[in-house]
């Protein structure tokens, strides 16, 4: 378990960097509006607007919000349509970094990314040169409201669920990403409370910094990446002291 705490504190840091900007829905609005173009605007027939709307619902969006993406989504013949990219790098001291893409821009966007790196003692590297780094694993997040622990390994293990991580505040069960939205759906007509369900890449080993310029600049990095309306995810495998 003491590398799910690791990872959970990694993604703590990154969903608390995310409120405080305020970038949550822009981020989420362009996942939404992609997903309407390439599955339809009815969330019954399209499983992954449903999770995409859970999500958004989890981060405080108000509905009226998701229906006003949905439905200009829906009606939208914008040929400007988004893009998925995806950057990979090395930040200070060799932190392995990874930057999924929303853009309608690449060249706007692969400047921007580059720029960070390159200003804040990293350099971006070609596709492939850290991603052997990560494992892409589903997450499902539960509220814990004192329910008893073997029932939930029980039920989560009949939708597809591979670990549980048992927190005072919520429930994390593991997954293969491919048992994301089977898992979720499952959980929920148990008559769990599901927070989230996402997808991450999640690091085999990880790198501490000790030096406090590298570590100035590797926050650096994070939160101008982080604030890049073209940016949905970062990740990386800098391992903290808290």
């Amino acid at each position: 378990m003491s590398g799910h705490s690791k990872w959970n504190n990694i993604k703590r840091k990154k969903e608390a960097t995310d409120a405080v900007k305020g970038k949550v829905f822009t981020k989420i609005g362009r996942e939404i509006t992609v997903c309407v173009k390439e599955g339809g605007a009815d969330p019954n027939n399209n499983s992954k607007l449903r999770d995409l709307i859970a999500k958004a619902k989890a981060s405080n969006v108000p509905n009226d919000n998701i229906d006003r993406v949905i439905k200009k989504a829906a009606g939208s013949d914008d040929k400007n349509s988004y893009e998925t990219m995806v950057y990979e790098g090395y930040g200070p001291s060799g932190v392995a970094v990874i930057v999924e893409c929303l853009t309608d821009n690449k060249n706007r966007t692969a400047g921007d990314v580059r720029h960070y790196f390159d200003k804040f003692g990293g350099n971006l590297g070609t596709t492939g040169c850290v991603s052997f780094m990560f494992t892409q694993k589903g997450f499902v997040i539960l509220e814990n409201t004192g329910i008893d622990e073997d029932t939930v390994m029980e039920d989560c293990f009949e939708f597809g669920g591979d670990d549980l991580t048992v927190n005072e505040e919520t429930i994390e069960i593991e997954c293969a990403p491919e048992n994301l939205h089977a898992l979720r759906e499952g959980m929920t007509s148990k008559g769990y409370n599901v927070l989230s369900a996402d997808a991450e890449q999640v690091p085999s080993t990880y790198t501490t910094l000790t030096d406090e310029d590298s570590i100035k600049k590797m926050e650096l990095l994070l939160e101008h990446l982080e604030d890049n309306d073209d940016v949905q995810n970062v990740y990386h495998n800098w391992e903290t002291n808290d």
